[in-house]
Formats: C-alpha cells, structure tokens, sequence
C-alpha cells in the first residue's frame, strides 16, 4: 500500500482493524450494531477525496478474504448520495447549433427628398413617348417640370405600406412625363435593398392601359393598392364633368403587380348619345344692288339613341346676316361655355327628327378668307353643358359653298 497517500494508508487501516476485531458473526443484532457504525463512520469518509469513495471498499473486502472469516450478511441500505456538484459542460463539437430568426426586410419607408436625391430605374413608359425621350434608366426625377418627355414626380402624396408581404414597408409614388398639356402616370413601388439603397420595386400600372389618368393610391391593410383611375384627362378645353372614375385593386405576386379587383374597362359612356345631321341648301341672288346672295339651309337631326337630349345646339352656322327661319327660337342668354354656340335649341327625344330652317345674308361673291365650313350638332344638358357624342363622324356637314 506504499503507493497511497499515507493519511490515505492510516484510514485503510483504522477501516481494516475496525472491521476485523469487530465481526460477531452472522445475525441480525450484529448487522444492525454494523450498520450504525457504518453511519457514523460516513461522516469521516465524506470529507476525503472523491478517490476514497472508490478505493475503499475495494480494499476492505480484500482484507475480509485474507482474514477467511464467513461474511456478515448484506442488508439493503439507503447509499449516501456523492457531494452535488454542476453539470459537466460538454465538449462543443464543430458550429454550435443556434436557432436563428430571419434576416427582417429593409425599410422602404422613402420620403420626397430621399426619392429626389437619388438615381432611379422607372417600369417602361408607352412606346411612343419612350422614343420622344421619357426616359427609364437612371432617372434622376425633377419636380414641376415644363419641359415635355421629362421623367418627373408627380404632386400626388406618397403612400406606405407592406405590398410585397415581406413584413417591411414600401413606398409608392406617382411618377409623370408630360407630352402636351397632360402626361402620362404610373403608380411606382419603391424599396431599399439590403444595402439600404433605393430600388425600384415595380410598376403597379400606368396610364394608356384602359384609362387615362391616375386620380388617387391607397394601400389597403391586407397589402393591395387601390387605384382610382379615369378615363380621360381633364385638360386641353376638356371639361371636368366628363371625367368618369373607376376604383381597380392590384396586389404584388412575387414578381408583378396584378388586377386582382375592380372593373378592367369603362366602356361606352352611358350619359351619352347618337345624335346626326343631314343637310339641304338653296341659294338665290337678293334683288338689288349690295351684291348679296340668299342662302337658306335647312338640317334635319336625329336621335338615334339611347338617350333624349335635354338641348341641342348647331355650330359654326353662323356665317352671315340673319335673314330669317328658326334663329328667332334659338336661346338668347346660353350660360357660358368656352365655346358659345351659334344656336341652343330645345332637345330632341331618343328615336325622333326635328327640322331647322336658317335663312342668312352671305355676300354675292366669296372674300379672300371664305372656306368651306362644317356645321355640326351638339348633345347639350339641362346646364347648358355639351357632351361628346357616340358617333362624332355624322354629327357633321360641309357648307355647299365658300363662306
């Protein structure tokens, strides 16, 4: 035992002497006396080291065999649990195994200033207008622009919301590119990238694609943009009671906005109607010497429908002095118009014809700035407003001679 610690030895020692001269042999008395000898002695063999714990029993048994006494018999005893200690680390091997969240989106939110201050790539415009120069690759956008095909920001309020369900927000913006007195509109979606960037998203849907104008963008809570759309530009002597508005809804893919609501054409406008002309004309020689001829020219108009017309007014045919005929009926305070006509008249109901006979003085022969005229009719409302007509093209006749 010289290779033990030697308070180690002194502990074996003392165990085997205690063991040996105390065995009383076999029996329940003496199991029960060894067993409170045994508690006792725990006490002292709890504070050695760990290595006693293993050790001992080992070399008291070997004693036990050398002595060749009979072994006392076992009796079930609760074993003293070993000092608690925390539990080991274990040994990482390789990566450690982390659950991770997702990268989150960029924000897209992009104010005004930011969308200006920076290059962007614009969703194709029309052909047409691409080939005059509004231009698609690295715009930078202008604001208020007065030159034609010149990529600007429109004035229309950017919008902010997750359209693309990355759980980030975007920004959408009305980009223009005038080509006369109106221009042309798309609804563009704007992001970053995660660079933090700006980039562009893409096209939710332009003007030329049914429509004509971009009035209103709205992002709906479920990530859908809403567009209210018309159908054509209030400018260029166009009034803005004609404007019909339509609400369609488009929602992002993975890879384009789509039509996912809404109507997808405005069709014939139901507030108007097919009004025609005809005309017959006779001219006659006026007795005297002033040189002036007679002309009397009479025009038929029909409604072909769907609708009665509440007035109707002729144009253009006022070309010399009146002489007589239906001028006397015509009304002689119009609310004003940019163009007044020659004649308001009372309307015509859908399905009917109605006769009118003007008699006018014209001179004899045609001045240097005599043309052939056309004469038209026109669908006037009960505001003495006009209205486009179904059929333009035969609303119209020529004058039979240079006035």
């Amino acid at each position: 035992m010289s290779d033990f610690d030697p308070l180690l030895r002194e502990r074996l020692i003392a165990y085997r002497n205690d063991v040996v001269t105390q065995v009383a042999g076999p029996g329940p008395d003496h199991a029960r006396h060894l067993l409170r000898r045994r508690r006792r002695m725990t006490a002292v063999a709890v504070a050695a080291v760990a290595v006693v714990l293993v050790v001992a029993p080992v070399v008291a048994n070997a004693a036990l065999r050398d002595d060749r006494n009979p072994p006392v018999p076992a009796e079930s005893v609760e074993p003293t649990a070993p000092p608690t200690s925390a539990p080991p680390t274990p040994t990482a091997t390789g990566s450690p195994s982390t659950t991770t969240s997702p990268p989150s989106a960029p924000d897209g939110r992009i104010s005004r200033a930011q969308l200006l201050a920076t290059r962007v790539d614009l969703p194709s415009w029309p052909s047409n207008l691409a080939e005059q120069g509004c231009t698609t690759s690295k715009v930078r956008l202008k604001t208020n622009a007065t030159d034609l095909f010149v990529s600007e920001l429109a004035n229309d309020a950017f919008r902010y919301g997750d359209v693309d369900d990355d759980g980030a927000v975007e920004t959408l913006a009305v980009v223009s590119c005038r080509y006369a007195e109106a221009s042309a509109k798309q609804v563009v979606a704007f992001d970053r990238n995660p660079d933090g960037r700006i980039v562009t998203l893409g096209r939710v849907v332009r003007t030329g694609d049914g429509f004509d104008d971009v009035l209103a963008v709205e992002i709906k809570q479920n990530g859908s943009v809403e567009v209210r759309v018309a159908d054509i530009v209030p400018c260029c002597g166009i009034p803005t009671y004609l404007v019909r508005a339509q609400v369609r809804t488009y929602r992002w893919d993975g890879e384009r906005f789509g039509q996912t609501d809404g109507p997808t054409a405005f069709g014939k406008d139901p507030r108007l109607t097919d009004l025609r002309l005809s005309m017959s004309h006779e001219l006659v020689d006026v007795p005297g010497a002033d040189t002036r001829r007679k002309l009397t020219t009479v025009f038929t108009v029909t409604n072909a429908g769907p609708l009665d017309v509440p007035q109707m007014a002729f144009q253009s045919i006022d070309v010399g002095e009146r002489a007589g005929g239906d001028w006397s009926k015509c009304d002689p305070n119009p609310a004003p118009q940019q163009y007044v006509p020659s004649c308001l008249l009372p309307g015509v109901p859908a399905g009917e014809s109605r006769r009118y006979t003007f008699v006018q003085l014209v001179p004899g022969k045609p001045g240097a700035d005599a043309h052939i005229r056309t004469f038209e009719v026109e669908h006037y409302d009960a505001q003495d407003r006009p209205w486009p007509d179904l059929k333009p093209t035969d609303n119209r006749v020529r004058s039979p001679i240079p006035l």
